[in-house]
């Protein structure tokens, strides 16, 4: 059940570049419950080093990950090549995790399997789908597991979205389980409860007004969307000006197409938006694809809005824009989003005077203002209330993918209001699970 990277610091990220502890050739099959890089990033290693079987996901998914997927492995072989003219790599010569000829054979292993309903793998496994509203294509999958003649339900939350959200379907209610692996990015905090649409119309209203450049570092997948919805309903609202708004991201140019076109997701606001109009796009939208286009938006020196790729400044296209203007205070830039540590993005909003950007110490003098309110992950009550829609306690709950504090907290306050057995587990540990 997926297959990504690890993000963050570097601890964890030099463990992308470790052997995986079974050997890929003994894996019979693979499912995906999402696009995002930290979910399907390492596939490209596990075809490499000998996994045959088919990859199963939704057509949403499988879609987003023939965009995600290759211009992952662009954008570290660009990385690389970079570091090796400029010098400033340990390595000699730096090497990509994997390159985009390595992409190919992982894109010809995906196997559809229905948005909804059950699917069956083999005699032993079927698998069924539950929207997890997090991102496009995104699931919360069921595995029934049949074993002399018994079968028993483990439940893999994959990312869960929020409640009551633009363009998307909220989360839906959780079947009964055996076991759960459950995620707890946000399981220590909720987001702020205030108005996202008044917070952005706020900043962007403060930085054009002293003639200043907003730079958002986002995601490609789902956050440009849903940024684009938001500055589209302030402009048509008459509470932002009509600025020029750069999306800098060939990537996030493609995945916003998906998006247009994979209805199955849109809840019934947005299907009733689109009736009208585009509601994707701003009114002075310029869309960057190529190296130059990108390029020229360093010549702007009016106020306008920079979305780049990637959202926590780990690599991508945002970091020469973060170069150009960071060191000017009348500039601003926006963090969206999920900031791991060990970023780029998580060091701006800890206050960090400079900023390592392409072995040159970039001063700090831009605001850095963090907007909580459009994350894509359920906040500590909404996984909560995701939680308590499962007919009955499972009989062990496993917490992963969030940092430490953030899975005990929620670990905790499981225990407190549901009396569940719930488990934090480490690196490489393994479970047994009576079936």
């Amino acid at each position: 059940m997926d297959c990504g990277l690890f993000q963050g610091n570097k601890e964890l990220r030099l463990r992308n570049w470790e052997r995986l502890p079974e050997e890929p050739a003994r894996f019979d099959w693979a499912v995906l419950t999402h696009a995002h890089l930290d979910h399907t990033g390492y596939l490209p290693r596990l075809v490499r080093d000998g996994f045959r079987g088919p990859i199963f996901a939704n057509a949403a998914t499988q879609e987003l990950c023939s965009i995600l997927l290759p211009d992952s492995a662009r954008l570290q072989q660009e990385d690389a090549e970079y570091a090796a003219e400029k010098g400033f790599s340990k390595h000699n010569p730096p090497l990509p995790l994997y390159t985009e000829a390595e992409v190919a054979p992982v894109l010809e292993r995906l196997r559809e399997i229905p948005r909804g309903g059950s699917f069956t793998i083999s005699p032993q496994f079927s698998v069924r789908s539950h929207d997890a509203g997090h991102i496009l294509g995104s699931s919360s999958l069921e595995l029934s597991i049949t074993e002399n003649g018994k079968s028993t339900v483990v439940l893999f939350s994959g990312d869960l979205g929020r409640y009551d959200q633009p363009i998307l379907n909220d989360p839906a209610p959780p079947p009964r389980a055996d076991y759960l692996l459950c995620e707890s990015t946000y399981g220590d905090r909720d987001h702020p409860s205030d108005s996202p649409y008044d917070a952005l119309a706020d900043v962007i209203t403060r930085v054009s007004k002293r003639g200043g450049v907003l730079v958002i570092p986002a995601f490609a997948v789902g956050r440009t969307q849903t940024l684009m919805y938001v500055l589209r309903q302030l402009e048509d609202t008459q509470r932002i000006p009509h600025l020029p708004v750069y999306v800098d991201s060939p990537m996030a140019i493609s995945v916003t197409e998906l998006y247009q076109r994979h209805r199955e997701d849109h809840d019934v606001e947005f299907t009733r938006e689109e009736a009208g109009g585009d509601p994707l796009n701003a009114h002075k939208v310029h869309l960057a694809r190529s190296a130059e286009e990108s390029k020229q938006i360093s010549n702007v020196n009016t106020p306008c809005i920079i979305i780049s790729a990637s959202g926590m400044a780990t690599g991508g296209r945002v970091l020469f824009h973060l170069a150009r203007r960071l060191p000017d205070p009348r500039n601003a830039v926006l963090l969206a989003g999920f900031q791991a540590e060990g970023t780029r993005g998580r060091a701006l909003l800890e206050g960090a005077k400079t900023l390592r950007i392409h072995g040159e110490d970039v001063p700090v003098r831009a605001e850095v203002i963090e907007l909580r309110q459009f994350s894509a992950h359920a906040g500590r009550s909404e996984l909560l209330r995701w939680l308590a829609g499962l007919p009955a306690p499972p009989r062990k709950t496993f917490l992963t993918h969030g940092e430490p504090t953030a899975a005990s907290a929620l670990q905790n306050a499981i225990r407190s209001q549901f009396g569940w057995d719930v488990t934090l587990p480490a690196y490489r540990q393994s479970y047994n699970l009576t079936v």
